[in-house]
């Protein structure tokens, strides 16, 4: 009978949400913006979908699934919408605290036994809630080379035997620090409250009720599913597709933290969900729940950027959300960044407005400058800045950075000999990332990580440092190397380019020589 129940109204949902989009009347102001900024940052492609007072006023579309396949985006075409997944895992969450199977306030320790921080006080004392804030300790971006790149083997339970290895990089609760591994771990422990793996639990408690028919987690066919966006990366000032999909796009490992998939239509029926949900939806999910979930719960420090674009007061981080105030208006939002693939969604709550935008190519600036104009049109609509003046702006930031010292040109590297490298190849193993060889191949010495194949690559030497060249160009940025002498030899590892994303969080690896090559 209670199953009965559950299917009666995921239909009743379902029949609330899977509705066809209004017509829409031709938008100029909402046009010019997003041709400026796709012409500005030469986009593959990108769709864009806005929310006014509830209603969707806007969808547009621009560019290929695949630069100069002739295959248009539209409104059903499947995007990675990369960390915007942790909203979605924490509704998912959120359901299972209304229906009694979990509490914000339980330990970790209740689900997964074996989990286990550095710290034993922290392991002991590990919220549910605090998976979601970004304030457990670890180092930014810790951990995320069992995540990426793909495809790789690491799997949940690599990741919650790995946490204990990790150093913190400042104490339990202190501040904010952006890390994936965690949501990993909240999917699996969703999973041990719900009963059910979690991409069966995503399916069955998010997309099933709210009518998000084409959104997909875990295993799928392309061909049957179809119309998939794949990312790229410009080359010269052209498109180029990287890491295109097989067949079969396999179930990952990191899902719950970025691994998610949706289309524009799905994005705009989850956006207004939260904007304007119906009596349905409030009983798919509470709104104590809602209020959660959206509520500060960590602070971020405000950059002086925002500070000056937005007069922002206030930054912090909810259940799977950032917020702050724009202008005096209270925004809801986070970001997608996944190799070749952004997103953002922005909510204004007290307007029951908002937009959604999935994008397949680099779009760093793209996205900050399009999300920038796009919320200027709520919070401040007599502004008059542009495309762009903020391109510009962004521009000049980045020459005036004081950090930013120009990477490395690593093309004159020369590569290592298999005599110089004698002292020092073999086996080696890091707590958290495994094993990995530093062996000879013909006259070459290559370095190549068991478990993740695209961590593989020529080592070289540039003036008095050896360095690391990965095979794979999208695997960015090469490492430098620094051998310690002992007994056993040491190793350990740095970016090349200090301020390349801190997902490439080769600081945190300590190798250990285990024996000699095979």
């Amino acid at each position: 009978m209670r199953g009965r129940i559950c299917f009666a109204l995921a239909l009743t949902l379902a029949t609330f949400t899977a509705t066809a989009t209004p017509h829409q009347e031709p938008n100029p102001t909402y046009d010019h913006i997003l041709d400026s900024v796709v012409t500005r940052y030469h986009l593959p492609g990108i769709a864009v979908g806005v929310i006014e007072h509830g209603k969707v006023v806007y969808t547009a579309t621009r560019g290929e699934t695949i630069a100069g396949s002739g295959h248009k985006i539209d409104a059903h075409t499947l995007f990675k919408i990369a960390s915007n997944s942790k909203a979605m895992t924490t509704a998912l969450l959120g359901r299972l605290v209304d229906q009694g199977k979990l509490r914000w306030d339980d330990p970790v320790t209740k689900y997964l036994a074996d989990f286990a921080m550095h710290d034993p006080w922290v392991t002991k004392n590990m919220r549910v809630a605090d998976l979601l804030t970004h304030s457990s300790g670890l180092p930014e971006g810790g951990g995320d080379l069992m995540l990426w790149p793909e495809p790789n083997a690491y799997t949940r339970q690599d990741i919650i035997h790995g946490l204990r290895y990790i150093q913190p990089g400042y104490s339990f609760r202190s501040k904010y620090q952006y890390d994936n591994l965690l949501y990993v771990v909240a999917g699996e422990v969703a999973a041990a409250a719900g009963g059910a793996p979690y991409e069966t639990l995503m399916h069955r408690e998010v997309f099933q009720p709210l009518g998000l028919t084409r959104c997909q987690v875990g295993a799928w066919k392309r061909d049957a599913v179809g119309d998939v966006a794949q990312p790229h990366r410009q080359v010269e000032g052209r498109n180029e597709p990287i890491r295109e999909d097989g067949a079969t796009i396999p179930a990952i490992t990191s899902a719950p933290a970025g691994g998610i998939r949706c289309d524009l239509t799905d994005m705009l029926t989850w956006a207004k969900n939260w904007l304007a949900p119906t009596p349905a939806q409030l009983t798919w999910l509470s709104e104590e729940q809602r209020r959660v979930l959206q509520s500060p719960h960590m602070l971020i420090p405000v950059s002086k950027q925002r500070r000056e674009w937005d007069h922002s007061h206030v930054m912090a981080y909810g259940y799977g959300w950032r917020m702050a105030d724009v202008d005096g208006h209270w925004t809801v939002w986070h970001t997608g960044t996944l190799s070749g693939m952004y997103s953002e969604l922005m909510l204004l709550p007290d307007q029951r407005s908002g937009f959604v935008f999935l994008i397949n190519g680099e779009a760093d600036d793209a996205r900050t400058v399009l999300g920038e104009l796009l919320l200027k049109h709520f919070t401040a609509p007599h502004d008059t800045r542009d495309v762009a003046w903020y391109a510009n702006a962004l521009d000049r930031a980045e020459q005036a950075d004081s950090r930013r010292t120009p990477a490395p040109d690593t093309s004159h590297a020369m590569p290592v000999s298999p005599k110089e490298a004698a002292a020092w190849n073999g086996r080696y193993s890091d707590p958290w990332l495994g094993e990995m060889t530093l062996c000879t191949d013909g006259d070459r010495v290559r370095f190549a990580v068991a478990k993740s194949p695209k961590l593989a690559g020529e080592v070289r030497r540039l003036h008095d440092r050896l360095l690391v060249h990965w095979d794979d160009a999208t695997v960015y940025p090469d490492a430098w190397l620094d051998v310690h002498p002992g007994r056993p030899v040491t190793l350990t590892m740095a970016k090349a380019d200090a301020l390349a994303d801190f997902s490439s969080d080769y600081e945190d690896l300590r190798f250990t020589r285990t024996g000699d090559c095979p």
